[in-house]
């Protein structure tokens, strides 16, 4: 199982876009896909349910916020237990062995950073207050590690724009971190502190982990896949000039790789997103270059965990 957490600090870079139709044309070929939505906004999870659906099926027993919601994530709620099958998309998906699962996310989670800092802040000792750190920081990680989620081939979890406790928990619990950004200066001015806040989590956590040495926590590496930019604007078949300026930009200065596949702009096919419960590249017809373009990236995703070998 590879876990890739997606995330930016800017919003509206088609991040849950980017979640949704990946982890759909993973499934069509054939992968068992897990889909996490950590994101207050529930984008991902309305992309699949309908808002009627979800406040009838979802709402309040089968979200993540019930399984962030106790002293220590997932001590009143198994993560297993929150996973659902949306139809419409599995049956789009098609009679292969691919299958996409989904976790819903929960408007209330919103809080729950607040809540989880004050559970966090609330050891009296040194000690205390690093196993705190451990266990809350680790608590998704050793969630996934439950023989269940062995069926699953493939984990995306769909992260707020922001670096609070939910979002961390993912980073530790990610093998790789998969950045959307648009090709414009503040899409792009954030991706080196993504980067340091990234580093700086991790070697506190390891620092813990090897002060604690009690061999409940393991430490933690979680690399970075790469950016793939979207919303991009082609014109005679190539990225406008002052959006390749911001992609070279990147290429040449920043620590992390960008992907080779980039996603156009297209209201055409994203502009409905959610609304038939089915991604649009499992309902795009015939060969356009749009789904010529996620099915690269999703080739090149694929590729890239697989040469990278299994945790």
């Amino acid at each position: 199982m590879r876990v890739v957490a997606v995330m930016n600090y800017k919003g509206g870079v088609g991040k849950t876009t980017v979640t949704a139709n990946l982890g759909a044309l993973a499934a069509r070929r054939g992968q068992r896909v897990l889909l996490l939505d950590l994101d207050p906004q529930t984008n991902l999870t309305f992309s699949f349910f309908s808002i009627d659906g979800w406040h009838d099926q979802l709402k309040d027993k089968r979200t993540i916020r019930q399984w962030y919601d106790a002293e220590i994530p997932g001590q009143n709620t198994p993560l297993s237990e929150l996973v659902v099958t949306p139809d419409r998309v599995n049956r789009a998906v098609g009679n292969n062995s691919g299958q996409l699962d989904l976790i819903s996310s929960h408007l209330g989670l919103i809080d729950i950073d607040l809540e989880l800092a004050a559970r966090l802040g609330g050891a009296t000792t040194l000690d205390g207050s690093k196993k705190k750190f451990l266990d809350l920081h680790d608590s998704l990680r050793q969630a996934l590690t439950d023989p269940y989620f062995d069926r699953y081939d493939l984990v995306l979890i769909d992260c707020a724009p922001n670096f609070g406790l939910v979002t961390k928990t993912a980073i530790v619990a990610s093998e790789f971190i998969l950045v959307p950004a648009k090709a414009d200066y503040l899409s792009t001015l954030g991706l080196e502190y993504l980067v340091g806040h990234c580093t700086e989590l991790m070697e506190q956590f390891n620092d813990f982990v090897n002060h604690k040495r009690d061999g409940h926590h393991q430490p933690v590496r979680t690399d970075f896949l790469g950016v793939v930019f979207t919303m991009v604007q082609i014109y005679s078949q190539q990225v406008t000039l002052a959006q390749h300026h911001y992609i070279e930009e990147v290429r040449l200065n920043s620590v992390v790789p960008v992907l080779a596949n980039k996603i156009r702009n297209s209201p055409r096919h994203f502009g409905d997103a959610g609304e038939t419960g089915v991604p649009a590249m499992l309902r795009a017809g015939g060969r356009d270059d749009v789904l010529r373009e996620f099915d690269g990236l999703t080739d090149e995703v694929l590729g890239a965990l697989a040469l990278s070998g299994s945790r």
